[in-house]
């Protein structure tokens, strides 16, 4: 990165932090980006505490850590096993335990105990694993800490190194925990909870020698054999996934804080899927959603954005929801429920319908474009229909959806029909014209799609357009007066009519704060995903220049921050929690928004690229929508023109230059 590009962005975070109310822990900045591809936090004294969740097929883990005042790293470590099911066996059944176990406690330097020393921190670096370098007096210490990527497991790698110039004689001794669960409390009776350190002994360790040792803590039904694993394979296995993904859809402009947020979101995006008895199933996290899809966070938020990324595990998660969604079609017409819980067994509808037809049929269509697979696309089909049916069958006398709630399920009001609803519907329809065709309907259902979305963008205007708060804009419903986010989710769809109000509204202090958008102005409540909607909707609308200023100033907070290092849920509830499908929907800036791919054909998308004035050009490289593996390169020619060109094996197949470009694969 040139130095007018380093100077520019500060430049643009100094503008965008003064437009804060004050400076607060949520500015400050604790971490720089490293060289292997990750983030490091470099101690400098400040003791600091954070949160971040990691997550296997079998489990997942929340790390509460930090370093303290007097450089000692802390670590709490909350264990989610999804599959280990209690009772009652809702949605938040899943078996959690807090452990703070200290495995080197185990060891000793000559007769004293390693952790009777002082530690400093020197370093802690994140890169879909943690990894912590201390020193201890003469003794250096490694710790990696990861989730095992197929068992019930949290496995981590200490490195001991003698950095003295004298011989140290190191005990590692042999230690064994082990809990059982109450019976009665769980689904499949006791539940067994066991740590457990391998490579123990006494050793000569000479001057720059290094031991290694590991520790790992498990979780298992009490009838079932204790689990056994090679640690170092398992950190290898887990490093190779996260090479996977961030070999796959990769972003290159001339900001690397947005390169490496887009690199950190396609982890935790992807690493959220476990293994359950009906298949493999994404979801939230955050210590209380697992082993469960929901028709806004897997449906909406995450399925259409896997293809993109080509994981095959995503996929099949993502196929899988499709197929538990599309068991509750009915010929009465009820709706479908919001969630599936319990590992797929049963359901969870407490918020009535929230629109969740509309969500699934947006999900489920623009999946199976983007995903280009032919079979998998009649396999869906049914249940676009039925999900577009519904919609229809929901229609109130001016023509918009009719629901109960909205994905925020009554915390703040939507009325009996919102924007967001009907905006979804909107695209779904447009999708389903679009998949149509590639399926060889008859000529006729095409038009009868296409004909109602052209009839229900002139209702989502003339029902929801408002001046509120003296914006152009809408309202999200019905006696709506106090602006809203949510107001964003027309530009998502291509519903460009009110964009400069709404965008106008949206950058506003009375949305926009130093933490994100508020759900409702006057508030205090924050909720990132729509912030993250409005970021993409600003740019697929061309606010190019201003957007790129705000989401630069929120991708170095959530990534480099206090809080860090991917998208969160919301705040003050859940405090911040790292869920997964907000990582899916940060992504989808990039994809959706500035570079405007939008798939039109099982082989067919378009591209409307919003590249930055400053930048000359911006690339996403093994892009695997529509059956490929491509790169688009976007960049100015000699005359100042915007050209895009489709790579493929390193070969330029298509090139050209246009507000909207057409590509076949």
């Amino acid at each position: 990165m040139t130095t007018r590009w380093v100077l520019r962005a500060i430049m643009l975070l100094s503008i965008l932090t003064g437009m804060t109310a004050h400076a607060d822990e949520t500015e400050q900045s604790f971490w720089t980006l490293n060289k292997e591809g990750g983030i490091t936090w470099t101690n400098d004294g400040r003791a600091h505490t954070d949160h971040i969740e990691m997550a296997g097929r079998q489990m997942a883990v929340v790390l509460h850590y930090g370093i303290s005042a007097t450089g000692r790293f802390t670590c709490e470590r909350h264990l989610v096993f999804p599959m280990l099911r209690t009772i009652p066996n809702d949605t938040h059944a899943s078996f959690i335990r807090y452990v703070n176990w200290e495995a080197l406690e185990s060891v000793l330097i000559g007769q004293s105990r390693l952790i009777d020393r002082q530690e400093q921190v020197e370093s802690i670096s994140l890169q879909g694993l943690m990894t912590v370098q201390s020193r201890w007096g003469s003794i250096g210490v490694k710790r990696t800490i990861s989730p095992s990527p197929t068992h019930p497991a949290l496995v981590e790698l200490y490195e001991l190194t003698n950095l003295g110039d004298r011989d140290v004689t190191l005990c590692i001794e042999p230690t064994e925990h082990r809990m059982t669960s109450d019976a009665i409390k769980g689904i499949d009776g006791a539940y067994v909870v066991e740590s457990m350190l391998y490579g123990t002994g006494t050793f000569q360790l000479k001057p720059k020698e290094t031991k290694t040792f590991s520790a790992v803590i498990s979780a298992r039904r009490e009838r079932e054999h204790p689990l056994t694993c090679d640690v170092a394979a398992e950190i290898e296995a887990r490093k190779r996934l996260v090479t996977g993904w961030q070999n796959n859809l990769v972003l290159e402009t001339p900001d690397p804080v947005l390169d490496r947020m887009f690199a950190f979101s396609k982890i935790r995006a992807c690493e959220s899927i476990y293994e359950t008895k009906n298949g493999p199933m994404h979801g939230p996290g955050g210590e209380r959603y697992y082993a469960a899809i929901w028709a806004n966070d897997q449906a909406e938020y995450a399925n259409p954005f896997f293809p993109f990324i080509g994981d095959d595990y995503a996929n099949a998660s993502a196929m899988n929801a499709w197929k538990m969604f599309a068991s509750w079609m009915n010929d009465e017409w009820k709706p479908i429920p919001s969630s599936i819980i319990a590992e797929g067994t049963d359901y969870w509808n407490g918020a009535g319908d929230r629109g969740d037809a509309a969500m699934i049929a947006y999900g489920a269509a623009r999946y199976a474009l983007a995903r280009g697979n032919r079979e998998e696309a009649r396999q869906l089909w049914p249940l676009i229909q039925w999900t577009l049916e519904y919609c229809r069958r929901q229609l109130n006398e001016a023509g918009v959806v009719r629901s109960d709630r909205d994905e925020l399920e009554g915390r703040f009001p939507s009325g009996n029909a919102n924007l967001c609803t009907s905006s979804l519907y909107y695209d779904a329809l447009l999708s389903a014209a679009y998949l149509s065709r590639d399926l060889r309907q008859p000529t006729s259902v095409a038009k009868h799609y296409e004909q109602q979305a052209h009839e229900l963008r002139t209702a989502i205007d003339q029902y929801f357009h408002a001046e509120v708060e003296g914006f152009d804009t809408y309202r999200y419903y019905e006696g709506n007066e106090v602006l809203r986010s949510w107001i964003c989710i027309p530009l998502t769809m291509g519903i460009y009519d009110r964009a400069k109000g709404t965008i106008d509204a949206l950058y506003s202090p009375r949305l926009w704060t130093k933490d994100g958008m508020l759900t409702q102005a006057g508030s205090e409540t924050f909720w990132d995903r729509s912030t993250l909607y409005a970021l993409r909707g600003a740019l697929m609308a061309g606010d190019t220049e201003r957007t790129l200023g705000f989401l630069q100033y929120y991708s170095r907070t959530r990534l480099l921050g206090f809080h860090v290092p991917y998208a969160i849920e919301a705040w003050p509830e859940g405090n911040q929690r790292h869920l997964s499908a907000e990582s899916a929907l940060y992504a989808r800036i990039i994809t959706e928004g500035l570079f405007g791919i939008r798939p039109t054909g099982l082989h067919n998308f378009t591209v409307s690229p919003r590249l930055p004035k400053e930048w000359p050009e911006m690339s996403l490289r093994h892009i695997r929508i529509c059956g490929g593996d491509f790169d688009l390169r976007v960049y100015r020619d000699a005359k100042q023109r915007v050209r895009v060109q489709l790579i493929k094996a390193g070969k330029v197949v298509k090139e050209a230059a246009g507000d909207t470009i057409s590509f076949h694969i």
